[in-house]
């Protein structure tokens, strides 16, 4: 099993995964690798070095802690890459309220299938000022276009029919996995009729062949009002890369917050479980932040494998700590400067604790 401590707070995070995991009683056999800006000196400056790549190739699975991503400069992402590297087009995000959140929302249960490989992430961009911006603006204005000011960057928002028909027939054959009833394709084709517009028709395709589920549309800014409105509503919603990213945000706002939003992405050969969230660098080294999200992606992993039953245990055991309210972190307490708030490794503790007196939610 690959196992990416990450950067920033990934390592305290990956470690207190690690021991629960191993803790379910399934047995692990973890290859660590090293990625992330904390490694890029010691590897050229490449901060995902290839023999990453090829480890997860070879072993199909992998639970990564999260990665540094810079605001406006350096890299563009590792988690990018790796999804472009990987083919992983389908990144799972689900949005699950536990009893005992701090939270505004009760019973919401969303899955959030994001399309992982297309649209604005694809990193097609052309700077402001530069020649290739402004032969583009040139090439836009003489067919057609018109920019009311010239002095733009630029971006470039692909969206195909075969990336959209596997994600949303992937959406699908996920909600049936899971005993969903409901699919719902998010989209802006209203506005943007030749990419959204194409999304939205080729969704609307594949909801034809999968008749047994139900299937509805939502422009993307009336999903985020019906989100806040009546989650309950709703049950996997699937959507284009961008949209998809700042969506699951929202969802895990609905569930108490990032700590609690775990993730996956799938491709045709490989799965990398990772949590929502960044990788906190000012907390780094502070047995501070919370795990969670760390935790139930790899629950996500345990079920990828097929160790239910230990999925199952991991899932009870961290509801019944979120539940009791008493070794949780800062962010979960009722006032973030709580005395009682414990650190991560504590919460690992209380976790391993639950999966050995056999808890169950």
């Amino acid at each position: 099993m690959i196992l990416i401590p990450g950067d920033g707070t990934g390592p305290e995070l990956t470690e207190a995964t690690r021991r629960v995991l191993e803790a379910t009683g399934v047995e692990f056999d973890w290859d660590v690798r090293e990625a992330g800006a904390d490694v890029m000196d010691k590897h050229g400056g490449n901060p995902l070095p290839p023999d990453v790549l090829d480890a997860i190739r070879e072993t199909g699975v992998a639970l990564k802690g999260p990665i540094t991503t810079p605001v406006g400069v350096g890299f563009r992402s590792v988690n990018v890459a790796l999804r472009k590297e990987l083919d992983m087009y389908a990144q799972v995000r689900p949005c699950k309220a536990y009893p005992g959140v701090r939270t505004r929302f009760e019973d919401v249960d969303l899955i959030v299938v994001r399309e992982n490989t297309e649209d604005l992430y694809v990193g097609i961009e052309y700077e402001q000022g530069t020649p290739e911006a402004e032969e583009l603006i040139s090439w836009i204005e003489a067919h057609g276009g018109r920019l009311r000011n010239r002095d733009a960057g630029i971006s470039i928002k692909p969206i195909s029919v075969t990336g959209t028909r596997r994600i949303v027939q992937f959406a699908f054959d996920y909600a049936r996995r899971d005993g969903r009833r409901k699919v719902t394709a998010v989209h802006k084709a209203n506005i943007m009729k030749f990419s959204d517009g194409l999304y939205l028709h080729v969704a609307r395709e594949v909801a034809a062949e999968n008749g047994d589920i139900e299937f509805d549309d939502r422009i993307v800014d009336n999903m985020c009002m019906q989100l806040v409105q009546r989650p309950e509503e709703y049950d996997v919603l699937v959507l284009p890369n961008l949209y998809g990213d700042v969506l699951s945000d929202l969802c895990a706002g609905l569930i108490g917050g990032l700590g609690l939003a775990p993730g996956a992405n799938y491709g045709e050969n490989v799965a990398v479980f990772e949590p929502t969230h960044g990788s906190a660098p000012k907390y780094a080294g502070q047995n501070k932040v919370n795990p969670m999200a760390q935790m139930l992606s790899g629950m996500l992993m345990l079920r990828h494998l097929d160790e239910t039953d230990a999925a199952d245990a991991l899932e009870h055991a961290i509801a019944a700590v979120i539940r009791e309210g008493k070794s949780v972190t800062y962010d979960m307490k009722p006032s973030r400067d709580d005395p009682t708030a414990v650190g991560t490794s504590e919460v690992a503790d209380a976790i391993i604790d639950k999966l050995g007196a056999g808890v169950r939610a």
